[in-house]
């Protein structure tokens, strides 16, 4: 049978390949042309089987933005837990600071989770106040579309409770947004709580056509190294070490009117890591002469099981608003209805009266299970830590004032500065935790100079932040600011300042004792008078640092360095403002109030 070109030139075989395909199929008879159309069918069906089924496309992760505004680092730890649970829900989540975003930034986003602290009497935490500002201003952008739930951590002893949070959840609703969750108010024993709210709002968060899919596990590939969810603390408030007081000092002399006290702690325990400008959560125990108190004022008994729970576990000094309007309900006493309704009466009440004032004046018979339902958790007290765990191993230092102060014929006392001071020996133990505070740290080029400026025991993280940089061979200048009443008496760890001056680990000291001299001289004139060489050394890249009092050390030395800064700009105001703020968001500005 004569050869024929069954194979076209246009199927997908090389020339060659064609060529010797009708070679074979075209000298074919019909028998054998059938038997190759069905072998090739088999082959095709054969193949088509082993191959799997397409994959369905991946399901669309849905972006979820959760902001925070944080003062000691709670509501910023809420944000970082958040997005742990998000991402194992589907969620494309990532954590935004407002103090390092702008509202334009959010403006697009679809759905927002926000943890809002608040400040002092009412306030955004500083460095939040900006972005704050721009949410409530007029020229705010509308965010229509946006599906939003807000989370408010404050203190019920001040008078406005939470009001950051319940202002942004109210401006964004003004906005155009949309609440998907019932906005929740946390005192300090927020934990639990925010949790069980943080799990409903992701759920009312998701998207409709996922809530029946497969959950997805994300990993975060960008996560930095400093993310506050690296990874769980070993140690915790609820979970806290127990370490052994090695040391106990009251570094004031006897003619001062202070009482500092340094206290040594050994921590050499797995897990236990902190960094010089961390601060030390400190577990107290009440005064059993106030549990006593209390006890004999409201009539409860006096079941020692019971008296242990006033003294470890609950808040017997605490005047709040709150605390008074349960207290109405329960004793019936209609007299407390001024100090419930009108903010102003209940501030000039509380402004120097504790619980025990309240049941005093105004008496009533509790059981014990009332008396539990009125009190809130002893709250962990923070302390900036005063050591540095390469330069002091396996130990942590505190630098603790004794608060005492005497009201209404009644001597009063700070809760955890005394049971140090007057409650502890050398010996006993301690139980503590390290609250990270990664917007407080040292430089990581260890050549960049520091400026520390503290009054008190605000000097507290600086000798940290000394004796680590000695120990690791930092090159970089440090000069030192500190203030207190009296040279003689009140100049805490004199000896070691002069030590780390001698040794070139402290460049420069500027003192400031304000009671050793006709006219008060504080910090913030020592800045002042220094201020053409501090404008040299913020030149050379220096970084600023201010710990202490928030009313009264802290808010003088800001306005001293607009000055210092507006200066050379014709003593322009705004001019030092923005030149302060732009220190603070390249974080060579860095506070640590109280």
């Amino acid at each position: 049978m004569a050869s024929t070109a069954l194979i076209p030139k246009s199927a997908p075989f090389s020339a060659s390949e064609i060529d010797a395909l009708n070679s074979i199929m075209g000298g074919s008879n019909g028998e054998q042309l059938a038997w190759l159309a069905g072998f090739f069918a088999g082959l095709s069906a054969a193949a088509n089987e082993s191959q799997p089924a397409p994959l369905a496309p991946p399901r669309t992760r849905s972006p979820l933005t959760i902001l925070f505004g944080s003062e000691s680092g709670n509501a910023e730890g809420l944000a970082y837990a958040a997005k742990k649970a998000a991402s194992k829900q589907g969620f494309d989540a990532r954590v935004v600071d407002m103090a390092d975003t702008e509202l334009s930034s959010i403006a697009d986003a679809k759905r927002l989770l926000i943890y809002a602290a608040t400040w002092g009497e009412g306030d955004p935490p500083q460095r939040a106040a900006d972005f704050y500002a721009a949410l409530m201003n007029d020229s705010a952008p509308r965010l229509d579309g946006l599906k939003y739930a807000v989370l408010g951590l404050g203190d019920s002893a001040y008078v406005n409770f939470c009001e950051t949070g319940r202002r942004i959840d109210a401006r964004l609703e003004e906005l155009g947004g949309t609440r998907v969750a019932d906005r929740i108010d946390l005192d300090l024993d927020f934990s639990a709580k925010a949790s069980t709210w943080t799990a409903s709002s992701l759920e009312a968060l998701r998207p409709a056509d996922s809530a029946s899919g497969a959950r997805v596990v994300h990993v975060d590939f960008q996560q930095q190294l400093d993310d506050a969810s690296s990874h769980a603390p070993t140690f915790t408030p609820e979970a806290p070490l127990e370490a052994e007081i090695t040391g106990l000092v009251n570094l004031n002399g006897t003619g001062s009117t202070r009482e500092t006290w340094h206290v040594e702690l050994a921590t050499d325990a797995g897990g236990y890591v902190y960094k010089p400008g961390d601060a030390i959560g400190v577990i107290p125990e009440n005064d059993p002469e106030l549990v006593a108190a209390v006890i004999a004022s409201t009539g409860v008994g006096a079941d020692p099981a019971f008296i242990q729970y006033l003294t470890r576990s609950a808040d017997v000094t605490t005047l709040s608003r709150p605390l008074i309007e349960k207290y109405a309900a329960l004793s019936g006493r209609t007299d407390l209805a001024p100090l419930t309704s009108d903010a102003d009466a209940f501030q000039r009440f509380a402004a120097d009266r504790q619980l025990i004032d309240l049941f005093n004046e105004y008496p009533a018979k509790l059981d014990e299970q009332a008396l539990k339902g009125l009190l809130r958790p002893l709250p962990p007290r923070l302390y900036s830590v005063a050591s540095s765990q390469i330069a002091h191993e396996g130990e942590t230092h505190l630098l603790v004032g004794a608060v005492r102060w005497h009201s209404r014929n009644r001597s009063r006392n700070g809760v955890a500065s005394t049971f140090l001071a007057d409650r502890r020996k050398i010996g006993d133990t301690l139980k503590l935790y390290v609250k990270p505070n990664r917007h407080f740290r040292l430089p990581a080029d260890a050549s960049r100079p520091i400026i520390m400026i503290g009054a008190g025991t605000g000097i507290a993280p600086y000798r940290a932040f000394v004796a680590e940089r000695q120990t690791q061979g930092g090159v970089g200048k440090s000069w030192l600011f500190f203030g207190e009443r009296n040279f003689t008496h009140d100049f805490l760890y004199q000896l070691e300042w002069q030590d780390f001056i001698k040794s070139g680990a402290l460049t420069r000291m500027d003192l400031a004792f304000s009671r050793d001299q006709p006219e008060k001289v504080y910090v913030q004139h020592r800045l002042w008078q220094r201020r053409e060489e501090i404008r040299d050394w913020l030149a050379d890249g220096a970084h600023l640092y201010v710990c202490g009092d928030e009313k009264g050390m802290a808010r003088d030395v800001d306005e001293t360095l607009v000055r210092i800064l507006a200066e050379p700009e014709h003593n322009n105001t705004d001019a030092g403002k923005a030149a302060l703020k732009v220190l603070a968001k390249a974080g060579r500005y860095q506070r640590d109030v109280y």
